[in-house]
């Protein structure tokens, strides 16, 4: 198998069960060498819970997950070798500069000095944080750290990244940054699991993903794959400069659609769901116009990942879940909030 299709996370029939709660079940999952994987879910779907798993900090009730041939559920100290963990709270240190502040996890993962010094700039460049070297981590901004935190996850060249949630939290111009920097790091050949709910920020860099939801994987694959594999009816959005109640009345009464709606976001446009085909969809412009109404727009608008989430969950986004990876109390995940290496 190739470089570009070798298989590097492979999970397969992995579960936690906290009790009653269902944080995963029966989860099967593969991501490539290279890829950036966008794990999407809410909070509380399940996505926090099998990244401590793939991180070695989380045993499972069942099921496996390798990581570059290496069982994560039986040899977690090989694991973080492998894999850098970004939590999606991570802990600085007061009175630390960032240099200190890498040296100290260089160290604990044993990197011999003169080659922790050379790694240590490496990771700085990389992350376009060598400006903050001499400042003190406690000081820097929100989007500072999170790009500080990925040059710590880098120190020791691992090959998987696990970022949890690294948008959170960010303004717009840091998470232009976040993305340019997950996709510089995908094309020096890391392999990437990049956990959010900001799904916007997903499409734009992610090259596949998994929705998740109540701990069940619903979907995943490639982007396009993903989109157009789920079926939906096709929305178009229509303008009309005049006769807007005319246009209504006439879509409503065409078999081929369904739920016609005012806009809530724009005047004069409605938004409405179409199953029939182009032929029948030109017919139905014409028709709009024959009977004299100014059309402005009417065009398809696009299926986004947002809309797959909601197309597989139901739920609305900020719902609360049941399998919410709240157990944080129990030995196991307790133990997962350390922050050391």
């Amino acid at each position: 198998m190739s470089a570009e299709t070798e298989v590097v996370v492979d999970i397969r029939g992995l579960t936690k069960h906290y009790g009653e709660v269902k944080a995963l079940t029966d989860l099967d999952l593969q991501v490539r060498r290279g890829e950036v994987f966008g794990y999407i879910g809410h909070n509380g779907a399940g996505k926090t819970t099998t990244i401590r798993i793939l991180a070695g900090l989380l045993a499972p009730t069942r099921g496996q997950a390798h990581v570059a041939g290496i069982d994560a559920t039986r040899e977690p100290v090989p694991i973080r070798r492998l894999v850098g963990y970004l939590p999606d709270q991570f802990g600085v240190y007061d009175q630390m500069r960032v240099w200190e502040y890498l040296d100290f996890f260089g160290a604990a993962f044993r990197i011999p000095r003169k080659k922790r010094r050379d790694r240590l700039e490496e990771v700085l460049a990389i992350t376009d944080s060598a400006d903050l070297r001499d400042r003190h981590v406690d000081a820097l901004s929100r989007g500072m750290k999170q790009r500080v935190g990925i040059a710590r996850t880098l120190m020791h060249d691992p090959q998987v990244l696990l970022l949890d949630e690294p948008a959170s939290g960010l303004d717009p111009r840091a998470r232009v940054q976040m993305r340019q920097l997950l996709r510089r790091l995908a094309d020096g050949g890391k392999t990437l699991i990049v956990s959010s709910h900001i799904l916007p920020e997903l499409a734009e860099v992610c090259d596949s993903v998994g929705i998740i939801h109540s701990g069940v994987l619903r979907a995943s694959g490639p982007i396009e794959e993903v989109l157009a594999g789920l079926t939906r009816d096709r929305v178009m959005e229509v303008k009309a400069l005049n006769g807007l109640d005319k246009a209504r009345g006439i879509l409503d009464a065409h078999p081929g659609c369904r739920d016609v709606k005012a806009s809530e976001e724009m005047d004069n446009v409605l938004n409405v769901h179409f199953t029939g085909d182009d032929e029948t969809l030109a017919a139905v412009l014409a028709e709009l116009m024959g009977a004299g109404v100014q059309v402005a727009t009417f065009r398809e608008v696009p299926f986004s990942l947002e809309d797959a989430y909601m197309a597989v969950s139901g739920l609305d986004f900020g719902d609360a879940d049941p399998a919410e990876d709240q157990p944080a109390q129990t030995p196991e995940a307790a133990a997962t909030s350390d922050d050391s290496p």
